[in-house]
Parts: C-alpha cells; sequence; structure tokens
C-alpha cells in the first residue's frame, strides 16, 4: 500500500491499485473527496478556510487551501487522471468542519467551510452524498482506492466510515 498524505491546502489524485489518499489533523478543515466509480478514481482537498479573496497570491500558489479555489482544482486534478464530465457523476464526501478552540464561536471557521464548499459544489450541480463534518473532534481521514471506502480516525475513538 503506497500513502499519499496531504498537508493543508494539498489536493491529490489517484486510480491505481494499492493507494490511499490521507490527510490529518482535520479541525475546522475539511475534506473534500470525490470518487469516480467510472474510472475507479479518487481525490481529496485539504481546505482551510472558504474564500481566497483574502489572499490572492496564496490562492494561486496553493488553490486547495480555500473552498473556491480547491473544489475546482480537483475536480481539474481529477481529470487530469482521466475523469470526464467535470465532476458530474462523481461522488462527494465532505468530513472535518468541526469547532476546534472558538467555544464562544466568533469565527466559525468549520461550519463557514462547509457551508462555501457545499456552494460551490451544488454551482456545479454535484450533491454531498455522505459527510461527517462539525462537533469538536480532530479528524484523520483516509480514503482507498481499491475499495472506495472513507474512514475516520480521531484520538481515544474508534474507527469510523461515511
Amino acid at each position: 500500500m503506497r500513502v499519499m498524505t496531504l498537508g493543508v491546502g494539498d489536493l491529490g489524485a489517484a486510480k491505481d491499485p494499492g493507494i490511499v489518499v490521507r490527510t490529518h489533523a482535520l479541525g475546522s478543515c475539511v475534506a473534500v473527496l470525490l470518487l469516480d466509480p467510472k474510472t475507479r478514481s479518487v481525490g481529496m482537498v485539504h481546505i482551510a478556510l472558504p474564500e481566497s479573496k483574502i489572499n490572492n497570491v496564496k490562492a494561486q500558489e496553493k488553490p486547495g487551501y480555500f473552498a473556491d479555489t480547491g473544489v475546482p482544482a480537483l475536480i481539474k486534478e481529477m481529470g487530469r487522471i482521466g475523469c470526464k464530465g467535470n465532476g458530474k457523476g462523481m461522488i462527494v464526501k465532505l468530513v472535518g468542519g468541526a469547532k476546534i478552540m472558538d467555544p464562544n464561536n466568533t469565527f466559525n471557521i468549520g461550519k463557514r467551510n462547509v457551508l462555501a464548499i457545499k456552494k460551490i459544489l451544488w454551482s456545479l450541480k454535484m450533491g454531498v452524498v455522505a459527510e461527517d463534518v462539525g462537533g469538536s473532534i480532530s479528524r484523520t481521514v483516509t480514503l482507498g482506492v481499491d475499495t472506495g471506502r472513507v474512514v475516520i480516525s480521531s484520538s481515544g475513538r474508534n474507527d469510523w466510515s461515511v
């Protein structure tokens, strides 16, 4: 098994058997996971913030950092490995978007990330079929090419799937 590890703002796609895509420490960040059943390809982006307008330079350097640039960049990356249709027909799942270190809901970054991502997906006529978002826990998520299974883990808990 080969692991493609994504950091904050990273994105990746894979179609070769034996590859898993993983990202760690999703607090308020959100992982958008795409599965293309036709090509048996998977992709993931680790989004930190909802809108790129706060830092256009960073958005150019690392489009996955923001929801409005990360989702289109992931779809483009999926196309690069052979997926067709600009996201149409792909299975979409979301993980993360927790409320971490924000007890008074001052910034609400997790919720804002989830809403921004869904708005972009809806504009592309893509809907989320499963999600594990919100709460107050950090999550690690793994997506395997072989099974398309999404496995979520968090310290002190048993693994679960969406």
